[in-house]
């Protein structure tokens, strides 16, 4: 294998909208506890890709700081579009659209709601994005193909060996994941990058064995400190190194998550000092094994080449 890539990415939304209900307004007070998280990633040469949804596309104080790290070319500004609190609005029905799925909406309205925070990052942030996440991880193919439409190159929102399905929006359950691969693939012009997650027993050789204990019984192991330990990050990472034949590892994490209280994941500073901890270890630790910095808009542009030559 040849050069090994870390690619980070921030769903960078809103406090705390695991909380949210419709009509209620959501501050974006994570703002300030970004160039924390920066400051991390220039430590170790990383650029984080800021997969922006619109009420943080409309912050005009993260819109100001992300201009000077883009300047710098220490970040990638993306896309990340919520259907339910994104305009148009579009009613879809029954108490449970607060948290509904951009792919329950008619073509046509999910077109809408992406160009309306394609454009404010255009103008706050003066680039276009090139890459994208869908919000809660939800994608089929009239999704793919409205992102071809509107410029997107490259997606990360496919979970290998997830099922969401039973995670109800308005109207149907989220995508599931259980059978995708791995490894990126191209579906309707765009190249779609996974998540890095491992799910179930790990079976293979006694070497392995001796590196990855036993420690999943069918949960999923994500390279994210919200829901993974650093030891089972760490064993997510020699299993992918060791064992498979990706060339990239994908991290995770909420902009939310980086602020005390934005998320129930991490509630006060005390819990913040540790996640840090955990994340300087981590990335410490993917820098050892001798992976570089790589954003998504180069990641496709190294497969778009390739695919080409093909």
């Amino acid at each position: 294998m040849g050069k090994k890539y870390f690619i980070i990415t921030v769903d960078t939304e809103g406090d705390n909208l695991w909380a949210s209900h419709r009509g209620e307004p959501i501050t974006t007070r994570n703002t300030y506890f970004l160039p924390r998280f920066q400051n991390l990633c220039n430590e170790y040469g990383f650029k984080p890709i800021y997969l922006t949804n619109y009420e943080m596309a409309c912050d005009l104080d993260f819109a100001a700081e992300a201009k000077q790290w883009l300047l710098a070319n220490q970040c990638e500004i993306g896309l990340h579009v919520h259907g339910w609190n994104n305009p148009p609005y579009y009613p879809l029905g029954g108490e449970k659209y607060a948290h509904a799925y951009l792919y329950e909406f008619p073509e046509q309205i999910i077109k809408e709601k992406l160009l309306v925070t394609q454009n404010i990052i255009k103008e706050n942030f003066g680039v276009t994005p090139v890459s994208h996440r869908a919000g809660k991880w939800a994608m089929n193919d009239v999704y793919f193909n409205v992102l071809n439409e509107i410029g997107i190159k490259v997606d990360c929102s496919y979970c290998p060996g997830v099922d969401w399905s039973s995670t109800i929006g308005a109207t149907k359950g989220g995508a599931d994941y259980t059978h995708i691969p791995h490894n990126p693939q191209w579906k309707s012009g765009i190249l779609e990058v996974p998540m890095t997650i491992r799910t179930g027993r790990w079976k293979g050789e006694q070497k392995l064995k001796r590196i990855i204990k036993t420690f999943l019984r069918g949960y999923p192991v994500w390279l994210r400190p919200a829901t993974s330990s650093l030891k089972q990050m760490k064993r997510l990472v020699d299993y992918v190194d060791l064992f498979s034949r990706q060339d990239y590892l994908m991290f995770m994490v909420h902009s939310s998550e980086l602020m005390p209280g934005g998320s129930p994941y991490f509630v006060d500073e005390n819990a913040i000092e540790k996640e840090y901890d955990t994340m300087k270890e981590l990335f410490e630790y993917v820098s050892k094994k001798g992976y570089v910095d790589c954003t998504l808009k180069a990641y496709y542009e190294q497969k778009d080449k390739s695919n080409t030559a093909d």
